[in-house]
């Protein structure tokens, strides 16, 4: 994570609340990554009142999110992945739990009032050591969410479970973070939860995706928000997945990363989370609407994104694109219509895609 001092406004009203002893609401926990397998770890407090979900935040500012992130204290304290000390116990009731939880948090010294922004995780504020923890109330966790991590399968099962049951994939990320979920019980980095999260649900919706009739016409999604841009362009033919990003800082910048109808065996290393919240959220729509695609996906960078402010924006652009198509006969017509969206010549993009290069009669 990349730290960046808050603005003066944000600072002065902060500052009276970073103390030694946090009384509070919790709602959810943070597991780093570096010296793992003995990370830090600890929960989040909350100073101020905003505890929006980051699916509320994509027509926000950049100053808005800071506003709403820097009134959350990132605890630690390091723990091994297969710790089972009181307060790892204490971390995943905070987890499980539908609504923020009481705590009471005491820290070697004042919180470090500053905002921590990184590729993955959303931005995170001020930072504290912590010494002890106390959950003063009983956390409220829904019987399907306690059924669920009750029993005894594998971690991807009950992700997958809790998905389908309704839970909010925020929020699965926190649990399986959290070490609740699995035969061998480990905390996993908040990082790593966050992609794995996305993989998992993907993997698991596609399953029935493969089995759905292909779409018969080329649609056209689009979204522009926080100075990223994303086209998704569907075509008719069995599931396949390409995901182009290009980037802009001092020059384009240019990665691709494809997916066979078969599936992936090797993680996305270009693009990373990105790759993983894209291809989640194009899988809900094709789920939703019942069939399958050959998919090209786009997403400019604009400079002025010159903060990361997280994946979550990538999966929340590209649901807020699937809501509304433009429909097509042909190929042709479809990249037409793309190539007046685009910031660079469209063909940039295009003559690199494995997809768009298998042309068929349909396409014309």
């Amino acid at each position: 994570m990349r730290a960046v001092e808050l603005p003066d406004s944000i600072r002065k009203q902060m500052m009276p609340k970073m103390t030694k002893d946090f009384f509070g609401p919790s709602p959810g926990i943070f597991i780093g990554t570096y010296g793992y397998p003995d990370v830090n770890t600890g929960p989040l407090g909350m100073v101020t009142q905003n505890n929006s979900s980051p699916a509320d935040w994509l027509k926000k500012s950049y100053q808005e999110i800071i506003a709403i992130r820097s009134g959350m204290i990132r605890s630690a304290k390091k723990e091994n992945i297969f710790s089972k000390e009181k307060i790892v116990a204490n971390m995943q009731e905070i987890s499980l739990a539908k609504v923020p939880t009481e705590v009471e948090m005491m820290f070697n010294k004042a919180p470090r009032l500053s905002i921590n922004f990184d590729a993955i995780v959303q931005p995170m504020g001020a930072f504290a050591k912590l010494e002890k923890l106390t959950v003063t109330e009983n956390p409220k966790i829904s019987r399907k969410v306690e059924r669920i991590t009750s029993d005894d399968l594998k971690a991807a099962e009950s992700t997958f479970q809790l998905y389908r049951a309704g839970t909010d994939v925020y929020k699965v990320q926190t649990i399986l973070s959290s070490g609740a979920l699995g035969i061998a019980k480990r905390m996993v980095p908040t990082r790593w939860s966050i992609t794995a999260t996305d993989d998992i649900i993907g993997k698991s919706l596609l399953k029935q995706v493969r089995d759905y009739k292909s779409v018969n016409e080329y649609m056209v999604f689009e979204a522009f928000n926080l100075d990223n841009h994303f086209l998704i362009l569907l075509m008719p033919g069995s599931w396949e997945f390409e995901n182009v990003e290009s980037w802009f800082s001092g020059a384009w910048g240019l990665s691709h990363e494809y997916e066979p109808f078969s599936g992936r065996t090797k993680y996305a290393e270009k693009q990373a989370g990105g790759y993983y919240a894209s291809r989640l959220a194009i899988i809900e729509y094709l789920r939703k609407i019942r069939r399958q695609a050959r998919v090209f996906a786009l997403r400019e960078i604009h400079k002025e994104y010159s903060t990361p402010l997280g994946v979550w924006q990538v999966r929340e652009n590209v649901r807020a694109a699937m809501a509304k198509p433009r429909r097509f006969a042909t190929l042709r017509e479809a990249l037409t219509y793309m190539g007046q969206l685009t910031k660079k010549p469209l063909n940039l993009y295009t003559d690199k895609s494995r997809i768009l290069r298998q042309r068929r009669l349909t396409d014309f």
